[in-house]
């Protein structure tokens, strides 16, 4: 290690001369402030004294355009677009001599990318290191100095070389554990700061209305103030540790035309009203209490209209509705695809005009930034976008970096301390924790889990998601953790007391998948192999613990399912081991909701595991032995066919009505019912009581916080954790509204026979709708309060009326 600090210093030294760096660059840095345009005179800019809007309106006086346009894109890192890890003498005749606005993912190290991967990524100090050379190059070689605002990728922990890894977002929303999402955006930000990053893509705000789309697994879930309310948390988190939350991805990105999002990128069918209420509402709520200095465009288009060219969304209701101050990135392609894809340009270069006039700031792509910043050089001389607009956007990017301190900090003071505070022994910890927490227990037949380990000698570990741990990687998170597979971790857990054997039994899918999901497809011969050899070890077996599911090549990105069953060979292998008569435990590694309705109906019980992290063996055999109890519940609705869709929580009044039972219009029986699953559903090892409800004031006006107590037990023989959830449902409205909507949720850990007194406040927005004028308002009359441990299950219930003047 020595020995390579040692020489990465040397090189270091050498690239600084080599570069032409002159003693006279050395002397910018003074006591207190630094010399960024090297004029020998304390700048307002430079000085940290002055207000945020004087420093930023001082150093756009002495830019030129050249430099402003240069604050408009980003630069990708390492390997992407990127080809040097330090700087060199070619970056002089590359357009950011002139400054960027950011460089993304800089020698993070991205898993399964072996063109990523560098030594400068672990230690951590080398990464701390190289980003100050790199903030040293734009200080001192660039006529302004701007340093760099540093992004990356945070939404499963931070995407970097052995970062802390996170499950999933949405195994993250099934924990429905506010505090713990706190402390996870603290420890991406926290590690990202030690790197050197100071601006995190996450969280993601997405809500999950179609179970086949391939970004559920990277949503919170269906929910906008389930959503709204974590979604705060993670962006609080992160921006607690004095870097950027940079959301996403801004608006109605998540429900493309039938879940096909692919290279279409459009044609969201979403009416105004639903819009605001559910897609914008986790936006307006996480700008509002978390204030994050981020937003990113997304690709779609909404009403004919790209959004990443939309004055209305950039602008008005980004800015001037929600308040929204920092700068907005596009997600990548998203300019391009206003030519390209949507066609409302004739030309890149009047795609270009289009979003910059609409309000985006930067420019974010797998291309080079010459490829933005030329033509967008161009328009201006040619007079079709001003200077005052170009001075507008590049303010909102500068401020940012003024609040984040990269003036008056620029750099990475103690490089060795990442070492010692990025992935501790504590945020491994964490890890473990939280991956637990996301644990859903879907069924439990005769109280088979937990299983007791002395009532077993032989347990076959069966299905092509036991032994399997690519799921445990993501593109948008840490790399090269150890990871334990399932039928890893129950081997380790009950090493000294059981005799645990593995069986794949079949692929995650079959060789003519996906149309097999279209039409039955004769097993093969080795497939049918695959099966008998599970059957076989199945029957000298005790008990079955079966791990199906998804793996990470069938969820993510443009990975759309048409189907929502478990794919290829796996249902076929279910039915087999339970044909056996012996008790199957099954257990789901997924990224969306499945339609298992024949394994829910025969299979005892079943435990959903999402997409969990490096540790998922271990946690889940201690879920399964009964060391830890899961109490997660389910932040997204199972269907029971893909012919329901959509079918989300909240629902519109009479929306999931039911047949005629009398003859008549619409008489008979002509469709299955109901969810499989509701949104809020999750059981537990023990059990819980709630009791003592109290609505106060039973009557208010408008501007009035109503108070909701009562309290819930632990009538069970294990410690537990219960989800209680408050609905509101408001009686007469001037607009059809939904029949309840999730205004309240807490987390709460109880010992057997323990009570504990809930509270929650509902505060005028949490009652509030779009009325017929499309403004939000409070209206009079009743509101009913229902208390429950799902959407379905419902506890408790009382009312309170909202009063007219």
């Amino acid at each position: 290690m020595r020995i390579y600090k040692l020489f990465f210093s040397v090189l270091c030294l050498l690239f600084l001369t080599s570069a032409g760096i002159k003693k006279d660059k050395q002397n910018i840095y003074k006591k207190g402030w630094i010399d960024f345009n090297k004029n020998g005179v304390k700048d307002i800019f430079e000085d940290s004294a002055n207000t945020v809007d004087a420093r930023v309106m001082d150093l756009l006086s002495q830019m030129t355009m050249e430099e402003k346009t240069c604050q408009m894109a980003t630069l990708y890192g390492f390997s992407r677009v990127l080809k040097d890890e330090l700087p060199n003498e070619g970056w002089k005749n590359r357009v950011w001599k002139d400054g960027i606005a950011n460089i993304d993912e800089h020698l993070n190290t991205i898993a399964n990318r072996p063109y990523t991967y560098t030594e400068h990524a672990y230690p951590y100090s080398n990464h701390a290191e190289a980003i100050n050379v790199i903030q040293k190059w734009f200080i001192e070689e660039t006529r302004m100095g701007i340093p760099v605002d540093f992004s990356n990728e945070g939404v499963h922990g931070l995407c970097h070389k052995k970062a802390t890894p996170l499950p999933a977002p949405i195994g993250i929303g099934s924990t429905w554990n506010k505090e713990l999402v706190y402390k996870a955006g603290q420890i991406v930000g926290r590690e990202a700061k030690a790197l050197g990053y100071t601006n995190v893509y996450a969280p993601i705000l997405d809500i999950a209305r179609d179970p086949r789309w391939g970004r559920v697994v990277e949503c919170y879930g269906e929910d906008p103030f389930h959503i709204g309310a974590l979604g705060a948390e993670m962006s609080k988190g992160i921006q607690s540790q004095g870097v950027a939350s940079t959301i996403k991805h801004f608006a109605v990105y998540s429900i493309p035309k039938g879940a096909r999002d692919g290279e279409a990128r459009t044609d969201p069918h979403v009416a105004p009203r639903e819009m605001h209420q559910l897609h914008l509402y986790p936006f307006k709520k996480v700008i509002k209490e978390a204030k994050p200095m981020g937003v990113m465009s997304s690709y779609n288009d909404y009403d004919g209209v790209p959004i990443t060219g939309s004055h209305y969304f950039l602008t008005e209701l980004l800015r001037e509705q929600y308040g929204f101050k920092g700068y907005v990135v596009s997600d990548s392609d998203a300019v391009e695809y206003l030519n390209e894809k949507h066609n409302v340009a004739g030309d890149y270069k009047e795609a270009v005009r289009q979003v910059v006039e609409a309000g985006l700031n930067v420019r974010t792509r797998f291309r080079t930034p010459e490829s933005f910043i030329e033509p967008l050089r161009e328009i201006i001389k040619e007079g079709k976008v001003s200077m005052q607009t170009i001075d507008s956007r590049v303010a909102d990017v500068l401020s940012v970096k003024f609040r984040l301190g990269l003036f008056d900090h620029p750099f990475v003071e103690d490089c060795d301390l990442a070492n010692k505070i990025v992935h501790t022994d504590e945020d491994e910890a964490f890890s473990r924790k939280i991956i637990k927490e996301s644990m859903v227990l879907l069924k439990n037949e005769n109280d088979l889990l937990p299983l007791d380990i002395k009532k077993y000698k032989n347990v076959l570990v069966a299905g092509p998601m036991a032994d399997e741990i690519n799921y445990t990687f993501s593109r948008y998170g840490p790399s090269f953790n150890e990871s334990v597979s399932i039928y890893k971790g129950i081997k380790n857990y009950a090493a000294d007391q059981l005799s645990v054997n593995y069986v794949k039994g079949c692929d995650v899918i079959d060789k003519s998948w996906p149309e097999s999901e279209l039409m039955e497809v004769a097993l093969s011969a080795e497939e049918q192999a695959g099966i008998d050899e599970a059957v076989e070890q199945a029957k000298k077996s005790d008990i079955i613990i079966a791990v199906m599911g998804e793996n990470e090549s069938m969820v993510g990105e443009s990975k759309t399912r048409t189907n929502l069953a478990l794919p290829g060979r796996q249902l076929q292998l279910v039915k087999a081991l339970y044909a056996t008569g012996k008790p199957v435990v099954l257990v789901l590694v997924n990224g969306r909701a499945l339609t298992i309705n024949w394994e829910d109906k025969y299979i005892p019980s079943i435990l959903e595991a999402w997409f969990p992290g490096a540790a998922s063996g271990d946690v889940v055999a201690k879920t399964l032995f009964g060391d830890y109890n899961p109490g997660g519940k389910l932040s997204v609705t199972f269907p029971k066919s893909v012919g329901q869709i959509p079918l989300n929580f909240p629902f519109k009044v009479a929306s999931q009505a039911g047949q005629v039972e009398i003859p008549g219009n619409g008489y008979g029986k002509t469709r299955v019912l109901g969810a499989l699953y509701p949104f809020g559903y999750g059981l537990s090892y023990t059990s819980f009581e709630y009791s003592d409800l109290e609505v106060s004031p039973n009557q208010a006006y408008f501007q009035a916080d109503i108070h909701v107590s009562f309290k819930v037990s632990n009538t069970g023989k294990r410690a537990g954790d219960e989800i209680v959830q408050l609905y509101l449902s408001d009686e007469v409205s001037s607009v059809t509204t939904y029949e309840s909507q999730l205004r309240g949720f807490e987390r709460v850990h109880l010992l057997p026979g323990e009570t504990k007194i809930i509270n929650f406040t509902l505060h005028p927005e949490d009652l509030e709708l779009l009325d017929k004028n499309m403004n939000w308002s409070v209206e009079p009359g009743k509101f009913k309060v229902r208390i429950g441990s799902s959407s379905e299950d419902i506890h408790l219930n009382d009312s309170f009326e909202i009063l007219a003047y």
